[in-house]
């Protein structure tokens, strides 16, 4: 199909279905972004094309590249296993000159055995090597001598390979009318007369056998030729060695000796006359002419040597040719119809072709969805960044305009007790109340005074407006500004009016204008919580309140208590209580600590905080329960374990308190201190876990007695057993008389109602003294004992 035509029709296509009722619709930006998009996906079904292109080419290389490794890997292992032969043969040959010449020393010296020996000995040279097929032992005739009787050569019978037969001297063979004699010779004019010389093919006479012949001379003691050495090659072992080519089925090994002459054509060719006239056209082509066996090394070449490729054609076949030189002297090559070759790539081709051909189909089908999809995504893009109760743009519109790098200030206004209006008045007088005050905000905003502003609504009772960047005089007046706005503004519904208070956090972005978007909004925030907190209408952050600091100080301690906690890393530390009566240490504070992985001991101000804002301070409460109860288990020393007013609502703890007491029995030994400083009111969840706890033999103490609410009707709900007057009070008894009054005043309370008093923070011999004059029942501070990881026996 012609792509082009193909993508006519689907274009067509898409404009009878949807395009073109949608199109009127859009406009010229939308328009764009539609042509684009059929753009793009008009260039990704060009690119399937041309790498689908590209990937058939490329797979048709992979497959010639391993086809072609396929058979220079068959080629040079059977040229390897002819050179690795020869090889062989080569040191069969210099150990049997060594042992000729052994024997002709022996000879010389008059040892008469030696003569009648050789013949047997030759033999069994032969026989413990089976790869040779004869070998000779050719001395030299020399005056007064009887070398000729030493003369012996062995071969095999070729039908019967373990038969052998011995000629001798006698029988009137001589080395100078041997065959490969005058092959030999002209290698003695060369550098190296005592190298071993391996021959051309030849017929020898003797056995019977075409043979190739390694040839070496024997030496004697001062280096002159006595004589030679012959070991024969058969050539139906060396066509055996180069029999095991298989690449395609018809691939075929050729053996040409020096004489082109084609020792073997070796193939799976049932057709023997095809056979016959391509080593014709091989030996009609003269490759032997195009090998240098001047190279040859005569042994194993550390070097491979280079293979030679071409191609020949017989009777309209091609094929192709590689070919190298061996070490024996001939030249072995491998010949692989082409035709072969491309038949392994032919199923590649149409496979890549279907495939190519489905991709395309499914590109069609795929984009057809796409662009429906698309269609609708469009319609709903604008909307997308639009808040639907309020029409105004929404945070992810916020964080894209703030992305945008220019400088700007950042206000955020956020609706006090939003969901007390919702649970008083309903949900639809919320959305009432967010709509009037965006019509508000946005309507009011001075642009004139203030350059031009954006409104946003972030998350349900959140605000935020931008502008350009504000003097610190400019931003106070703008945040005022806005505040007199919406004070003056009243809200009512349904004849009912609306209490609305805001607070607002303002930033101004960095001089460079580089912070990150979310960064912006995180700092506005902490101005807002920081006012909140401070009960301040607004607040602007300032860059010394080093806000990420902060936050990766807090980032880095819940980091550290949950490595603690995993670790068991969290460890109780026991501060004495003394017993002013009885001049005793009779009860323990139980302390968190938390040991950090260099070994230093954390204490609770570090990150008791932060282990409360990622809600792990149950976790270190139930560590210390525990620990608590096993560290006072077996002793009658009482102890105190602190717990916050939401360590009493948590169903979770209080149930493990609970358990771990029955388990214990530890009851009678455990106080528990409640914060006094935290406003309590659930009375319901508090006294269902004291009374839990007190039917178990537990007591319940005040902790910070007189820094915050404590009235009469608070501690006689809490059935409260034990008072701890504050240190802030106790510190200054003998300097500040309204404290001692205070502290005095504490204690004739506790006293009416049958209550143990605690002094914290005895630092000294004074406020110790004072202590006891007020009839304090016990005292506890560092004058007493710092915090101490062991109990003090």
């Amino acid at each position: 199909m012609n792509f082009n035509r193909m993508f006519l029709t689907l274009t067509l296509w898409f404009k009878s279905h949807w395009q073109m009722a949608y199109l009127k619709q859009l406009n010229q930006s939308k328009q764009a972004i539609f042509l684009l998009l059929l753009l793009l996906i008009a260039l990704f079904i060009s690119c399937m094309l041309v790498i689908s292109r590209l990937n058939l080419t490329f797979s048709e290389k992979v497959i010639s590249e391993l086809r072609e490794e396929q058979l220079e890997d068959s080629f040079y292992a059977n040229l390897d296993r002819l050179n690795s032969q020869q090889h062989l043969l080569e040191r069969y040959t210099d150990d049997l000159a060594l042992f000729a010449q052994a024997f002709h020393s022996l000879h010389r010296v008059g040892n008469t055995r030696v003569q009648a020996e050789l013949g047997p000995a030759i033999k069994g040279k032969l026989v413990g090597f089976p790869k040779a097929f004869g070998v000779g032992v050719w001395f030299d005739s020399t005056p007064g001598s009887n070398a000729v009787s030493l003369t012996s050569y062995v071969y095999r019978d070729s039908a019967q390979h373990s038969k052998l037969t011995l000629l001798t001297g006698r029988d009137g063979i001589n080395y100078r009318y041997q065959p490969w004699f005058e092959q030999y010779q002209t290698r003695t004019n060369q550098q190296d007369p005592n190298a071993t010389y391996l021959t051309s093919a030849y017929f020898n006479s003797l056995s019977n056998a075409a043979v190739m012949t390694l040839v070496k001379p024997i030496l004697d003691k001062d280096g002159a030729q006595i004589g030679i050495v012959s070991t024969d090659w058969h050539a139906e072992q060396i066509i055996n060695l180069v029999s095991q080519v298989q690449v395609t089925p018809n691939t075929f090994a050729y053996l040409i000796d020096r004489n082109n002459s084609i020792l073997s054509g070796l193939s799976n060719i049932e057709d023997m006359e095809q056979v016959d006239e391509i080593m014709l056209h091989i030996q009609q082509s003269r490759l032997i002419d195009k090998l240098n066996f001047n190279s040859l090394s005569g042994g194993l070449s550390v070097q491979r040597p280079t293979v030679i490729k071409e191609q020949l054609t017989v009777e309209g076949r091609q094929y192709d040719l590689s070919y190298a030189a061996s070490n024996a002297g001939m030249l072995f090559g491998i010949g692989v119809p082409r035709d072969e070759i491309d038949a392994v790539l032919r199923p590649i081709r149409t496979r890549n072709m279907q495939i190519l051909w489905f991709s395309t189909l499914f590109m069609v089908g795929l984009s057809a969805l796409l662009l429906r999809w698309t269609l609708g995504v469009m319609r709903q893009l604008q909307a997308s960044y639009k808040d639907e109760l309020t029409n105004l743009p929404n945070r992810a519109r916020l964080l894209l305009d703030l992305s945008k790098g220019d400088r700007v200030s950042l206000v955020l206004v956020n609706l006090d007790d939003f969901k007390e209006v919702n649970g008083l008045f309903g949900y639809a007088c919320g959305d009432y109340v967010l709509q009037s005050i965006a019509g508000r905000l946005n309507n009011g905003i001075d642009r004139q005074s203030f350059g031009e502003a954006s409104l946003y609504r972030l998350a349900a009772d959140e605000f935020a407006i931008v502008t350009h960047p504000l003097s610190s005089e400019h931003l106070i007046l703008f945040l005022q500004h806005i505040q007199q706005m919406l004070d003056t503004q009243h809200l009512s519904w349904q004849l009912q009016e609306i209490p609305v208070r805001m607070t607002l956090g303002a930033v101004v972005q960095d001089v460079n204008g580089q912070d990150h978007p979310n960064s912006l909004i995180t700092r506005a925030e902490f101005a807002l919580q920081q006012a909140r907190q401070q009960q301040k209408g607004f607040g602007i952050y300032q860059p010394d309140q080093h806000i990420e600091e902060i936050y990766q100080y807090n980032l880095l301690w819940a980091g550290y208590v949950k490595e603690a906690l995993r670790d068991d890393r969290i460890i109780p530390y026991f501060q004495p209580i003394y017993d002013n009566a009885n001049n005793r240490v009779s009860k323990y504070e139980c302390l968190v600590r938390m040991q950090l992985d260099n070994g230093q001991i954390a204490n609770p101000g570090q990150f008791l905080d932060v282990a409360r804002k990622v809600r792990l301070d149950r976790q270190l409460t139930m560590v210390m329960v525990e620990k608590s109860f096993k560290k006072f288990a077996g002793t009658d020393l009482e102890f105190s374990i602190n717990l916050s007013y939401a360590d009493l609502l948590d169903e979770n703890l209080t149930a493990f308190i609970s358990q771990k007491l029955d388990e214990t029995a530890i009851g009678p030994q455990v106080i528990f201190e409640i914060l006094e400083s935290e406003s309590i009111e659930n009375y319901h969840g508090v006294k269902r876990f004291i009374d839990e706890v007190k039917s178990r033999g537990c007591r319940i103490a005040i902790d910070d007695f007189g820094t915050g609410y404590s009235n009469f009707e608070h501690l006689l709900r809490m059935k409260v057993d034990i008072i701890k007057i504050d240190g802030s009070l106790i510190r200054n008894l003998d300097q500040d008389f309204v404290a001692l009054k205070v502290t005095q005043g504490i204690v004739h309370f506790a006293n009416s109602l049958n209550m143990t008093t605690v002094a914290e923070f005895v630092h000294n011999e004074a406020i110790q003294q004072h202590v006891r004059r007020l009839g304090i029942n016990f005292s506890q501070g560092s004058y007493i004992s710092m915090p101490q990881v062991d109990l003090m026996l």
